[in-house]
């Protein structure tokens, strides 16, 4: 047996307009998550951030939060933890890895009650370092899914690898990164698909593969690509006696099934399975340490120690501009948290804080990777949210008890993030 998990990653960014989200929404979100209530067979694993749940119910799609969890509770879907405001976890203090996991994990538990119960991780980005491993298995989650050009070892096919951290264990899965890519880049058809994971069944008698790419791939990056592909192939892979009879007659009727095989031909040698499931049909492998990277990272990044290239190029000038910012933002707000105490002081420190996990969001970097992402726009939203992280938070220090020495200081730093933000503006005239 052939066992098929996949992961769709659900974000949008804190920065996003009503507008473009309505248009995911109707192009992609509703006609997904419509494939998969068509096919009681499908099982897929979701990573939700917490911010576009929020922003979800504050746009009014509410619709498209119950049918998620309409689905997680009929058991085709489940969820992963991740970061809420989808930063790049490697590059954060560890304290902020936590909050930025715990506010996730309220987040979507407020809107989704017991059916969110994840028992994975998805670094945002897979970008992966064994830094942020203390604050995920500390949040009882017991797997872990990172790139495939992470892996060290033989590619694992037939068992499952773990890693180690602090004497505790959690099991890691590696995304295919070949297969994946050429999904979302709409590079083989459904039936083609189905054939290359029949190839791979050689002399073993079961193996797994896991897949995983934006949920957005499906609608809103490629026009019905949730129908001309992953539609398909449910429609092979779905048991034979999952769907009634005029739901079947139906999909004929509305020209949605494809004879790529015989009807039922696959749903014998693939099954579909959540991630989760395969730790019940596959042993425990040996220890091995993932390298450092991303779902972005080549291996011309690895071999020149760029793990994050779309986010932190050690060549990229505004990149590292974005970064001395976003560090001296982080040092303000906990100061300021530290030194409130009195009303005043406080509600500021509560709103720099607030505004702090916002600010930590990886679209800014990513838009100024050139390669070849930019827009000057988006780069500088994201540096407004930091700015506006830092006002609140000298408020909160300069209005506290603070003596004039900490408040000298700290004013001090707001004098170097204005200079910073002075330098990479003028970066972003001229680029």
């Amino acid at each position: 047996m052939i066992y098929w998990a996949q992961l769709l990653h659900f974000y949008q960014p804190p920065t996003q307009v009503p507008a473009v989200l309505n248009k995911i929404c109707d192009e992609s979100y509703r006609p997904l998550l419509k494939v998969f209530q068509e096919y009681p067979g499908a099982r897929v694993t979701i990573n939700l951030n917490g911010v576009l749940t929020d922003m979800l119910r504050d746009c009014g799609h509410t619709d498209v939060i119950e049918d998620v969890r309409s689905l997680a509770e009929r058991g085709q879907l489940e969820f992963t933890g991740t970061g809420k405001y989808h930063p790049i976890l490697p590059l954060l203090p560890r304290q902020e890895v936590r909050r930025q996991i715990d506010l996730n994990t309220q987040t979507n538990r407020r809107f989704l009650g017991s059916a969110y119960s994840p028992r994975g991780f998805f670094p945002p980005e897979m970008c992966y370092s064994h830094d942020i491993l203390g604050p995920v298995i500390d949040s009882g989650f017991g797997w872990i899914i990172v790139s495939g050009i992470a892996c060290p070892d033989e590619w694992p096919m037939d068992e499952i690898y773990r890693v180690e951290s602090d004497g505790r264990k959690i099991a890691v899965f590696f995304r295919d990164d070949v297969l994946s890519n050429r999904i979302s880049f709409q590079d083989l058809s459904a039936g083609e698909f189905i054939a290359h994971l029949e190839e791979w069944r050689g002399q073993r008698d079961n193996i797994y593969v896991v897949t995983a790419m934006d949920a957005e791939t499906y609608g809103h990056h490629i026009q019905d690509w949730e129908r001309t592909f992953l539609a398909r192939v449910y429609e092979e892979l779905e048991p034979p006696d999952a769907p009634p009879e005029e739901v079947k007659q139906a999909k004929v009727l509305a020209g949605q099934h494809a004879a790529l095989l015989a009807n039922g031909e696959a749903a014998g040698k693939i099954q579909m399975v959540t991630i989760s499931q395969l730790l019940d049909f596959f042993p425990q492998g040996r220890a091995t340490q993932p390298r450092s990277s991303s779902w972005s990272t080549t291996a011309d990044d690895m071999r020149a120690g760029n793990y994050y290239p779309l986010w932190q190029d050690s060549c990229n000038e505004v990149h590292r501009l974005q970064w001395e910012h976003l560090c001296i933002c982080i040092e303000l707000v906990n100061k300021a948290l530290e030194c409130a105490d009195n009303e005043e002081s406080r509600h500021s420190a509560t709103i720099a804080r607030g505004l702090l996990d916002r600010a930590e969001h990886s679209c800014q970097m990513w838009w100024a990777s050139n390669r070849p992402m930019w827009d000057i726009n988006l780069i500088h939203m994201g540096l407004l949210d930091q700015l506006r992280t830092i006002v609140n938070a000298y408020r909160a220090i300069n209005k506290s008890g603070a003596g004039e020495p900490i408040k000298r200081e700290y004013y001090y730093r707001t004098v170097a993030a204005r200079d910073i933000r002075n330098k990479l503006e003028d970066r972003l005239f001229v680029q």
